[in-house]
This record gives structure tokens, C-alpha cells and sequence, in this order.
């Protein structure tokens, strides 16, 4: 892999996607299935050019920051792409988000402009106080709405595409104020650039040898996973295969129907019944994040692909990968090794790299890492070492080089003097057939600091009786340490989440004063 940092990048992303239109204009990109919608690479470019042109004559250019809030469609991506060849700056918002949540995006990113579904024209129309945006700053997709000018289907029919508005500055150019989950505090916008992006895409075709011709998309194009796979698929001429939202019951249908070589596979899809064509002779490989390690030779000899760890964030993109050739670390829990364009370590607290072996946080560095939170520099610089950025995330080398994620630096348990990873707990709790989800947290206790509380939500019909409980006891004795296994364990119908739907867990601990009540005291055997 590390052979493409000696290749150039292109000047930027519409260079790119301009490339493709030439040498392969025929070829499909986007095929929204769901919709019978396909665009190839050469109506994708041409649809890019004109969108450009149309949202150039509202007075969007470079450096114009523009709310993206639109459904999954051939819409997001193209408006995205639009906008990033003019060297505007794409504000993705998640098309779930309440009044109050959309107020901040638009405030604190400063956008000047959005281009939204005509659905959710309410959300925006909801917001308390002065209007954030005129109505003629506001692009409507899918239908006229009475006052609103602008409709961006009729804008782009009418456009006529210039090459002169597209493509005229360097990567460095931001193209996304992409925002976190914020799991504890209001979201941080990372600036992307165009380096950001190329780099995230081409690493991701070379971490697959560039062998993959048919992908599939079940992620909202708001978050950074269906970005980077669109563009995934462009550096290889490939096509990918577009839902509109995920639905885990459908997900191995897609498959088999489209032939599907690479996805990100859901660690809930493996809850299926199995079935006779469940083996896929067409699929390559699966990216299975945070799984547990048991699991990938499972996926292996039952759905046909390589199964692969790895570990990606909004602020670095790829960062670390288990090689498709290292058959002999599947399973082991590894995330792997850097990718091209980056190296990582395992630091301390002031950022020295810790010896092999030992727990630290894992530091990433490299071209085309995010430039900078939006408008936060305070938050910026407590980012980084210098160079290096702080993931956040406990991690731990060894001396071969491959990496162990252990958790997010707070979502760490310290027991008696041993640190005990939630991550590690929750893939053990998710052994049980019935546990569908687990989430794992710090309870204070006098004697020895902290313990373990595991709150478990079941699969559907699955009965939270003792019999339960008592498997999903003696399943941890099974396969944890005495000092890692929950003292405290209680059942949930679900969880609060982030926009982008994981677990959050500041909310379960303010949930209550005292966390052991309401749960199984394991060590007391009594519901407290």
C-alpha cells in the first residue's frame, strides 16, 4: 500500500471525478436500486457541472458555506460534489434532526445557504427566532413549495455547465465542515479538504488492492462512510450500490442480488438465521468494525469474503487497516496497522510514545488529516501533540506493530487497579444469543474505585427472565477475567443515542444518581 504516496493525487475532487467521465463515461457509479436510478460517470459529471453552474448563479462559490439536508438520492451526492468543484464548503446535516439541532448546525458552521428536501422544509421553518437563512438562501429538492423561489431540479435543468467555475484550486481547499456526534457537548465541525478526501478514498481502494468493481452503500450520505465510499468507488472505476436507508433484514438480499464485492457489514445482519445461499462466491471482503473477534472467521466460511478490522474517524479517515494478505491476525482483535499517508502511535498523557505492550492513547499523524474544528481553537490545539492527533482512543501496540483498540479514553472502567476495557466486555456480552446491543459503564464504588455495569437490550421476544440472566453470567465467567466481568447488569428496551446513533452513554450515567439501582447485584445476587 505504501507504494501510492509516491503517486501524485489529482488537483482536487472534480478532477477526479472529470477523469472518470472521460475514461469510462459509460460505466455505472451510483445505482440508487431502490429508485431505478442510475447515474454513470459520465452523467454524473455532467449533472455535477450543471448543479455547479446552477448554485454559481445564486451567488455560491468558493469558500460559501452550504447546509446539505436532503434524503438519501442521487441529490446529496451530486449537490455534494456541485458544490466541492466550485471549492464551496458542504455542511452535511443529518435529515433527522429536530429544529433546535438544525439551528445549531446553521449557526455554528455559518452557513449562508441550504439546499434541503422538501419534507423537511418544516424542521427549518420551526426554529425559534429570526429566520437563520432568507427564503431566497434556501434550494428546495422535490417539490415546489409556495414561497420558495428555488427549486434545484428546475435550476439545474435550466443551468448550463462552464468549465471555468470548476475546479480552480488546490487540495488544500476545505471542502466539508463535517460535524461530530458530540457525546459530551454540542457537536465540533472538522474541517475536510479536498486532500482530506482524496486520500480518504484512494487509501480506501488500496487497503482492497484495488480490486473491487461492486460496493455496497447502506449509510446515509451525511455521514462520512457513504462519502468516502462513493469516492472509494471512483478511484477504481467501480460501482456502487446505493440504499436509501439500512435495514439489517434486507441486507444479505441486497448482497446476493447485486453481487456485491465489498461492504460494511453489520455486526446485527450475522443474527439471521442462516441459509442455504448465504455462502456468496462473489464477495471479496467485508470491513466488520468493532466486532467480536470470534466472529470474523464465522463471516469467513458462511458469507464467502475476508472478513477485516480496521479504524476510521471523521477528524484522520482511515487510519489503521488489517491487510487483506494477513490472513493469520484475522480474528485476533487487532485493528491492524497505519495505512498509506499516515503512522500512529501509543502515547502518554504528554505525548511520548509508551513502550509496546503498555496502555496509551493512540495518536495518528499524516497528510490530509482534518485542517481544524470549525471555529474552536482551543479545541483544536487540545487536539494534538504537535502534529500528532489525539484520537481519544485507549489503545496498545505490540512489538510486530499491530494495534489494539481498547475503547474511547473515558469509556475505560478502573477496577481494583486494573483498567477494563468496555469495549472488550460489551463484544463478550453481545456472545449471548439473546443480548442484541450492550453498553458498559463505571459504577463508583468504595472499595475498589470503580465496578462494572452492563445494561444489555434484547433481540425481539427475548425474555429478560433469571434464566437470562444467569446465561449471560456464566457466558462472562466463560470468557472474561474475574475483574472484567459486570458486577451490576440491568435490561433496557433501548438506548439514547448521537445523531449518527451510537450509544450515548453520558446520558445513561445522568440517567440516575445512583446507577445500581434497578440492577442485578451480581456479587449480592439481588435486584437493588
Amino acid at each position: 500500500m505504501r507504494g501510492i504516496e509516491r503517486t501524485a493525487l489529482p488537483a482536487n475532487v472534480w478532477h477526479l471525478l472529470r477523469r472518470n467521465a472521460l475514461e469510462r463515461p459509460e460505466v455505472a457509479w451510483l445505482d440508487f436500486f431502490e429508485d431505478a436510478d442510475v447515474l454513470t460517470y459520465g452523467d454524473a459529471a455532467d449533472a455535477i457541472a450543471r448543479t455547479a453552474a446552477a448554485l454559481a448563479g445564486l451567488g455560491i462559490g468558493r469558500g460559501s458555506h452550504v447546509a446539505v439536508m436532503v434524503h438519501t438520492s442521487r441529490h446529496y451526492p451530486l449537490t455534494w460534489l456541485a458544490l466541492a468543484a466550485l471549492g464551496a464548503v458542504t455542511v452535511p446535516v443529518n435529515y433527522g434532526y429536530t429544529p433546535r439541532e438544525l439551528a445549531y448546525m446553521l449557526d455554528d458552521s455559518q452557513a449562508e445557504a441550504i439546499v434541503i428536501a422538501a419534507d423537511l422544509v418544516p424542521v427549518l421553518e420551526a426554529i425559534e427566532g429570526p429566520p437563520r437563512l432568507g427564503r431566497d438562501r434556501v434550494v428546495v429538492v422535490g417539490a415546489d413549495l409556495a414561497g420558495y423561489p428555488h427549486r434545484l431540479e428546475r435550476l439545474t435543468a435550466e443551468a448550463r455547465a462552464d468549465e471555468r467555475l470548476l475546479g480552480t484550486f488546490e487540495l488544500d481547499q476545505p471542502m466539508n465542515i463535517q460535524y461530530t456526534s458530540g457525546t459530551t457537548g454540542m457537536p465540533k465541525g472538522a474541517v475536510q479538504t479536498h486532500r482530506y478526501w482524496l486520500t480518504f478514498g484512494r487509501v480506501g481502494a488500496a487497503q482492497f488492492q484495488d480490486r473491487l468493481r461492486r460496493m455496497l452503500i447502506a449509510q446515509p450520505f451525511y455521514y462520512v462512510d457513504a462519502q468516502w465510499l462513493a469516492l472509494v468507488a471512483a478511484w477504481q472505476g467501480a460501482t456502487a450500490f446505493v440504499a436509501r436507508r439500512m435495514q439489517a433484514s434486507r441486507f444479505l438480499e441486497w448482497m446476493r442480488t447485486h453481487r456485491i464485492e465489498y461492504c460494511n457489514f453489520p455486526e446485527v445482519v450475522s443474527r439471521q438465521p442462516p441459509r442455504a445461499d448465504d455462502h456468496m462466491d462473489h464477495l471479496v471482503v467485508m470491513s466488520c468494525y468493532s466486532h467480536r473477534p470470534e466472529n470474523y472467521r464465522v463471516y469467513e466460511s458462511r458469507y464467502g469474503g475476508l472478513a477485516r478490522q480496521g479504524f476510521s474517524m471523521t477528524e484522520v479517515g482511515c487510519g489503521l487497516y488489517v491487510p487483506m494478505e494477513a490472513d493469520h491476525m484475522t480474528g485476533t482483535g487487532t485493528v491492524g496497522i497505519p495505512v498509506a499517508f499516515r503512522e500512529a502511535m501509543v502515547a502518554d498523557a504528554e505525548g511520548r510514545p509508551v513502550p509496546d505492550g503498555e496502555i496509551g492513547e493512540l495518536c495518528i499523524r499524516g497528510a490530509g488529516i482534518f485542517a481544524e474544528y470549525w471555529r474552536k481553537p482551543e479545541a483544536t490545539r487540545a487536539a494534538f501533540h504537535g502534529d500528532w492527533f489525539r484520537t481519544g482512543d485507549v489503545a496498545r501496540r505490540d512489538a510486530d506493530g499491530w494495534f489494539w483498540y481498547l475503547g474511547r479514553r473515558k469509556d475505560m472502567v478502573r477496577r481494583a487497579g486494573e483498567n477494563v476495557s468496555a469495549v472488550e466486555v460489551e463484544q463478550v456480552l453481545r456472545g449471548v444469543p439473546e443480548v442484541l446491543e450492550a453498553a458498559v459503564l463505571p459504577v463508583p464504588d468504595e472499595t475498589r474505585g470503580e465496578e462494572v455495569k452492563a445494561y444489555l437490550r434484547l433481540v425481539p421476544g427475548a425474555s429478560g427472565d433469571d434464566a437470562l440472566l444467569a446465561r449471560v453470567v456464566a457466558h462472562c465467567e466463560a470468557n472474561l477475567a474475574r475483574f472484567k466481568i459486570p458486577r451490576y447488569l440491568t435490561w433496557v428496551e433501548d438506548f439514547p443515542r448521537t445523531p449518527s446513533l451510537k450509544i450515548r452513554k453520558s446520558d445513561l450515567i445522568a440517567a440516575a444518581p445512583d446507577l445500581r439501582v434497578g440492577s442485578y447485584d451480581r456479587v449480592e445476587r439481588r435486584w437493588r
